[in-house]
C-alpha cells in the first residue's frame, strides 16, 4: 500500500515537472491566447499527465513519451501555420467581424455560437457599457472579442482637452433579440406603451424585428436590426 502511495508520488511530480517544462517549450499561447487547436493539445497533455500519475498500466517512461509526441505535433502544427495561412484558417480558425460600423450583425453571431448577452458581457468586461459607442467588435479566434471604439468615444480625449463632461451612466437594454426587457423599463421609470411610442418615432412599428435596442441616460434610443448584416465577415 505504501509502496503504491510512493509510485504514485513520484509519477505525479515527474509528470508535473515534464508539463511545465513542455508547456514551456510550447509558449506562452499555450496559456493566455488558447485556440481550438491548443486547447485540445492541453487537454489531452493533462489527461496523459493524469493517467501516468493513477494508471499502473503506464509506465513513467511511455507517459514522458506520449507528452512529447503531442508536444511535437503542436510545434509541428504551428509551423506549419506560420508558412500557409490556410492551413491557419482551418486549424487555429479566424477572426470574425461581428459588429461593423455599429452595426451588430446577427448571422455572425450565429456563426460564433453566441448571442447579444454574451456580445454585451464581453462588452461591459472591456470597459463598454454603452453598445452604441462601439464601432467594431472582432471575435478572435481565441474566442476573445475585440472592441475598437467610435473616434469621439476613445479614451483620454476629454481629459487631455480639459473639457467637462458628465457621466455617461448605464445604458438600459430595452429590447433583446425581439423581446421586450419590462423589468428595465420600470427602472428607468417607463412602461411598454413608451417605448412603442418611441421606436414608433422612430419609424419601427414591429419590435419583434428589432435585434437589440439600448436607451442611455438621456433617453436617446440606439436601435439594431435582425436584419443588419456585415459584408465582410472575416479578416486575416
Amino acid at each position: 500500500m505504501l509502496q503504491n502511495v510512493l509510485l504514485m508520488a513520484l509519477k505525479g511530480s515527474i509528470a508535473v515537472i515534464y508539463l511545465f517544462l513542455v508547456v514551456k517549450a510550447l509558449g506562452k499561447k499555450q496559456i493566455s491566447e488558447l485556440n481550438i487547436f491548443d486547447y485540445i493539445i492541453g487537454l489531452s497533455l493533462g489527461n496523459i499527465a493524469a493517467e501516468m500519475t493513477v494508471n499502473k498500466d503506464i509506465s513513467i517512461l511511455g507517459g514522458l513519451v506520449s507528452m512529447t509526441v503531442y508536444g511535437l505535433f503542436s510545434l509541428l502544427v504551428s509551423f506549419i501555420t506560420e508558412k500557409s495561412i490556410k492551413a491557419r484558417r482551418f486549424l487555429t480558425g479566424f477572426p470574425i467581424v461581428i459588429m461593423s460600423n455599429g452595426k451588430i450583425s446577427r448571422e455572425q453571431l450565429k456563426k460564433c455560437k453566441i448571442d447579444v448577452n454574451d456580445l454585451l458581457q464581453d462588452a461591459r468586461e472591456s470597459g463598454y457599457f454603452d453598445l452604441s459607442e462601439i464601432n467594431y467588435a472582432i471575435m478572435e479566434p481565441s474566442g476573445k472579442i475585440s472592441f475598437l471604439p467610435k473616434a469621439k468615444y476613445t479614451p483620454a480625449t476629454p481629459n487631455d482637452m480639459k473639457l467637462k463632461v458628465s457621466e455617461s451612466g448605464l445604458a438600459a437594454n430595452l429590447i433583446i433579440d425581439g423581446n421586450v426587457m419590462k423589468d428595465n423599463l420600470k427602472v428607468i421609470g417607463h412602461d411598454e406603451e413608451w417605448l412603442l411610442k418611441r421606436l414608433k418615432k422612430e419609424g419601427y412599428d414591429d419590435y419583434t424585428k428589432l435585434l437589440l435596442v439600448l436607451c442611455n441616460n438621456k433617453e436617446q434610443l440606439t436601435i439594431y436590426k435582425k436584419d443588419d448584416n456585415v459584408e465582410d465577415n472575416k479578416i486575416e
